[in-house]
């Protein structure tokens, strides 16, 4: 009675899952094989548009640059979040205050953020150049998005404003579950801080690291809206990521079959990076 029971109660969950999540994914990878518009008959063209993505050198070029965007941003990102994490942990006094304030970018419209970072990067007056100027650093100016060498690191950045505070707050709660007898065995063993930190703190912080690496990997390959509204994917293409490409086609071009194809491409390396990253993480848990 109670395994049924369960099963009752998952049921709403599952049906959800099955109309909103399965049932569009099957449609996708049934349309990547056709090349239907969006209006009339869809014709089967076999492996033609997966073909055509591993052929070209624009999706190639769309998959590298998001891999960099997230390898970039998932480092970064938590090794600044752990940074404060490990900072504010030792000061209880404003820690909720300075952890909501770090917090609070994640909470914002990605398109808010991409307009007013998109002005600070701006050449003409922005807060960025102007920062420089006013220091005597006036040789570092620079079009920050107009120059395809500094235009994806300089959406990597917004990205990682945006969020360290996310994995700010994860990491914190992981110091908030570390014993506190086993911090004080550490003082009274004559540990400095930093030892503390690399071989009590730092091990025991090992569900954090990987929750927090997971879901940052998760949502930066399947990154779209900064680089959308900051740069549309250029200038010449550097900031064209994989989420970019397949919306440019589907709404831009009308290629519903192809846009399809590049979802079902984007779907499989999210699963299979998460996956073996997840068990790699998890294996790393189980040693320490």
């Amino acid at each position: 009675m109670k395994i049924k029971s369960i099963y009752l109660f998952t049921l709403p969950a599952l049906l959800v899952m099955l109309i909103f999540y399965l049932y569009p994914i099957a449609l996708s990878f049934k349309m990547s094989f056709t090349d239907f518009t969006g209006v009339g008959i869809a014709n089967d063209v076999g492996w033609k548009n997966y073909d055509r993505i591993f052929s070209r050198q624009r999706y190639l070029d769309a998959i590298q640059i998001t891999f960099t965007f997230s390898f970039i941003v998932v480092i970064i990102q938590n090794l600044i979040g752990l940074f404060f994490a490990a900072l504010l942990f030792k000061m209880p006094t404003i820690r909720n205050f300075c952890r909501a304030a770090l917090f609070t970018p994640s909470m914002m419209s990605f398109v808010i953020v991409g307009y007013v970072w998109q002005f600070i990067y701006s050449p003409y007056n922005g807060g960025l150049n102007s920062l420089l100027g006013s220091i005597g650093l006036e040789s570092l100016q620079h079009t920050w998005l107009g120059d395809p060498s500094t235009a994806l690191f300089a959406i990597t950045a917004t990205h990682i404003w945006m969020f360290v505070g996310y994995s700010c707050a994860i990491f914190l709660a992981g110091f908030a579950n570390i014993p506190a007898d086993i911090q004080e065995a550490g003082r009274l063993d004559g540990a400095s801080a930093w030892q503390r930190f690399r071989y009590l703190e730092l091990p025991l912080l090992a569900p954090s690291i990987t929750i927090n690496i997971v879901l940052s990997t998760i949502g930066t390959l399947k990154t779209f809206e900064l680089p959308f509204i900051m740069t549309g994917g250029g200038p010449v293409g550097s900031t064209r990521t994989l989420s970019l490409e397949i919306m440019q086609n589907l709404f831009g071009q009308y290629k519903f079959g192809f846009a399809g194809a590049l979802s079902i491409v984007m779907l499989i390396v999210i699963i299979f990076i998460v996956f073996f990253l997840n068990r790699f993480l998890k294996n790393k848990e189980d040693n320490l």
